[in-house]
C-alpha cells in the first residue's frame, strides 16, 4: 500500500517537474527572442521580460517539488553523509514533519490572501506594456507549496520504508546479493 502511494506521488512529482522543464525551455526561447529583437533590431518588450520573471518563478518554484523527491535539496552534509541509513531516515522524516510541512502550510495560508487581493483587485504590471492578471504568477506560490508538501509525502514514505528496512516488492536487498 506504502509502496504504491509513494509510486504515485512520485509520478505526479515528475509531472510537476515535467512542467519546470517545460517552463525552462519556454524562458530560454522567450530570452533568445528578446535579446535578438533588442540587440539585432532595437526592439524591445516589456511584456517578454516580464514573462522571463515570471517563467523563472514557475521553474524555481515546481522545480523544488522535484529536487525533494531526487533528493537534490540543500543540507548540511558534513555530518550528514556520515550516519547509517537508518539514522538519515530519521533526521528526514523529523525534518519533514517538523520544519517542512508546518513552513509549506503557513507560507500557503499566508500566500492565498495576496492571490486573492491580486486577483478581486485586478492587478496588471506597473510598466506599460507588461503582463495583466498578476493574479496567475502569484497564484503560483501557494501552488508550488501544495505541490512540495505532497512530495514530502513521498520523501517520508520512502524514508519510512528506509528506516523499517521494508524493500519495494520486487527488488533484491544488498545483503541477498551478497550471499
Amino acid at each position: 500500500m506504502l509502496f504504491r502511494l509513494e509510486k504515485w506521488i512520485d509520478r505526479f512529482t515528475r509531472v510537476v517537474g515535467a512542467i519546470a522543464t517545460v517552463a525552462m525551455l519556454l524562458m530560454l526561447v522567450n530570452v533568445f527572442y528578446d535579446a535578438i529583437m533588442r540587440y539585432f533590431f532595437r526592439s524591445g518588450s516589456i511584456a517578454l521580460q516580464e514573462m522571463e520573471w515570471h517563467l523563472y518563478s514557475v521553474l524555481f518554484m515546481f522545480g523544488i517539488a522535484f529536487a525533494l523527491m531526487e533528493d537534490g535539496h540543500v543540507r548540511v552534509d558534513i555530518l550528514y553523509d556520515r550516519l547509517a541509513p537508518r539514522s538519515k531516515a530519521i533526521i528526514n522524516i523529523a525534518g519533514t514533519l517538523l520544519l517542512l510541512i508546518p513552513i509549506s502550510v503557513l507560507i500557503i495560508e499566508g500566500s492565498i490572501w495576496f492571490v486573492h487581493e491580486s486577483w478581486q483587485s485586478g492587478e496588471i504590471s506597473g510598466d506599460p506594456g507588461g503582463l495583466g492578471q498578476r493574479w496567475i504568477i502569484k497564484a503560483v506560490i501557494p501552488i508550488s507549496f501544495i505541490f512540495l508538501i505532497i512530495s514530502s509525502l513521498g520523501f517520508m514514505i520512502r524514508n519510512l520504508n528506509i528506516f523499517l528496512g521494508v524493500e519495494p516488492p520486487g527488488q533484491i536487498s544488498d545483503q541477498s546479493k551478497r550471499l
